[in-house]
């Protein structure tokens, strides 16, 4: 023995909401872009830089990838993909409840981060099956539309938590003072969660380690 201390480096990985849909993930080799939105719906993404980008659906209004740099790789199909040591899982879904008829096809992705699973719901318009919560796998950040209109209401998606338990809930595809759309806004899912109120925050760092014991819904402002 040197009578050195030895440290051990822990992962963290760093989320961030860009506005409706549209988050960063950040972890220590690889970005992931989640459904890109266009400065039409009034946020402005600022073309960040990504490894990936995952489209739930095309749809102008979750696919604007030309507003991403770094000649990411595209992932906007089911399946299960690994890429810079970042592993996918894309699962088929609906945007509707009429199993597509309305609005088309919605692909739901987990996303491994540096060990911290999270599931994108993209534009979720229906419950998930028992099948289709288990080829997720254990979620622990879950990224979930709250808005109604085109996707799940804000009682379906608390529901939606409830099924799932994961450890942190952050909500999106909401209605806020910069969105050019018409949505419910994020209180009707406050309420549904038995909260009162909620302080936005910037960003949310999290490891594996440092995950809640009890589901948390934590706010992001864009």
């Amino acid at each position: 023995m040197t009578g050195y201390p030895c440290y051990v480096r822990i992962n963290i990985m760093e989320i961030i909401w860009f506005g409706y849909s549209c988050f960063r993930l950040k972890g220590k080799n690889t970005t992931v872009i989640t459904d890109p939105c266009p400065p039409s719906l009034g946020y402005t993404l600022g073309q960040p830089s990504a490894s990936i980008v995952t489209v739930s659906h095309n749809h102008p209004d979750h696919n604007y990838i030309e507003g991403v740099t770094g000649d990411p790789r595209l992932v906007s199909r089911p399946g299960e993909y690994e890429i810079g040591g970042v592993l996918i899982i894309g699962v088929p879904t609906f945007h509707d409840d009429e199993k597509g008829f309305v609005h088309g096809k919605n692909n739901v992705y987990a996303i491994e981060v540096d060990d911290v699973n999270i599931c994108h719901m993209g534009d979720l318009g229906h419950p998930l099956t028992a099948k289709q919560i288990e080829d997720l796998g254990t979620i622990d950040v879950m990224l979930v539309p709250v808005g109604g209109g085109t996707t799940i209401s804000a009682s379906q998606a608390a529901a939606l938590v409830r099924s799932i338990e994961p450890k942190i809930v952050i909500p999106m595809h909401y209605k806020t003072p910069a969105l050019t759309k018409e949505l419910d806004g994020l209180d009707k899912f406050i309420k549904e969660m038995g909260l009162t109120e909620t302080v936005p925050q910037p960003k949310i760092v999290v490891n594996k380690s440092t995950l809640p014991l009890t589901t948390q819904v934590v706010v992001l402002s864009c």
